[in-house]
């Protein structure tokens, strides 16, 4: 049986995981605000859970994979662990600076079914596996994946990872909708900025540990 202290230990790893994962406004980030906008909430709630979906399909191809290398990941936990954070910082830096509004499209008149929108961003997000390599960087950070991890454990820490993408996209698009009538382009690319900063601090956070041989996480 699991202890509490270790599925707490677990859940809370894989919310954030899920969270930062989805946070930054890549193409499905202002698709999901764009329909939000344009469509009604719950359009642009179903769009965030196709994007989580994706997610979730490289964070199981992520986690499986990097159980055959368990034993190069324990010997080799340091170096993993500093490659996480300086990925993690590089993409915060990334996000920051990015501009999200150029992702932005002429607002349709054809809102479209509840699946079509869902579908739409399964595959828009599932057309960038350049993920899996975040998700390899916040899995060695987070020491996510274990040697000999019970059955309950994994799919305890999967369930996670999709909690905190679908709390970030309920989230924010309760949010958007909100304060529609204030949400414009300089509101997204603030958003964005914010969100860029908060990385970057965690990963920074991340980074001193690391190097000072201490456990953040």
């Amino acid at each position: 049986m699991i202890q509490i202290e270790t599925i707490l230990d677990i859940l809370w790893k894989g919310f954030i995981i899920g969270v930062i994962v989805s946070a930054p406004l890549g193409p499905v980030g202002v698709l999901c605000i764009q329909r939000t906008l344009n469509k009604g909430r719950w359009y642009g709630f179903v769009t965030g859970v196709g994007a989580s979906l994706s997610d979730i399909c490289y964070a199981l191809l992520t986690g499986y994979g990097m159980s055959f290398v368990f034993d190069y990941v324990n010997k080799n936990i340091f170096y993993l662990q500093l490659f996480g954070s300086i990925l993690l910082l590089v993409f915060g830096i990334y996000t920051f600076r990015s501009n999200p509004v150029r992702s932005l499209r002429p607002p349709s008149g054809n809102k479209g079914t509840y699946l079509h929108n869902f579908v739409t961003a399964f595959l828009v997000t599932l057309s960038n596996p350049l993920v899996i390599f975040l998700f390899v960087g916040l899995f060695a950070r987070f020491s996510f994946v274990g040697n000999g991890a019970l059955v309950s454990e994994t799919v305890t820490g999967y369930v996670a990872i999709i909690m905190g993408a679908l709390a970030w996209w309920f989230g924010i698009t309760y949010f958007v909708n909100k304060v529609r009538k204030q949400f414009n382009l300089r509101g997204i690319w603030i958003l964005n900025r914010v969100i860029g900063s908060i990385v970057v601090i965690v990963s920074l956070l991340g980074l001193s540990f690391t190097l000072m041989g201490e456990s953040l996480y």
